[in-house]
């Protein structure tokens, strides 16, 4: 394999490390590869700016904020996905 193809970086990798790279958990290797492939594909760039927001965002919600039946269907949602 040529070093070329070992820096390359598929989206699909890309949304599995984004957890990991906001937590700035990644190897020194994973993070450029992974800051490599922003360079390149602005429909990656777009999708972290979107959850670095998101993540924004949520940090201003309080608890309380939220009316109890929104707060219960939420849970559902999320729970019923775990298990899906």
């Amino acid at each position: 394999m040529s070093s070329a193809l070992s820096t390359d970086l598929a989206c699909k990798e890309l949304v599995e490390l984004v957890t990991d790279y906001l937590e700035q958990t990644l190897s020194l290797e994973e993070q450029t590869r992974f800051e490599h492939h922003l360079t390149m594909c602005r429909a990656c760039k777009e999708y972290l700016r979107q959850i670095r927001s998101t993540i924004d965002i949520s940090r201003k919600l309080a608890e309380h904020a939220l009316p109890p039946e929104v707060q219960d269907e939420l849970l559902a949602v999320f729970r019923r996905w775990k298990t899906g």
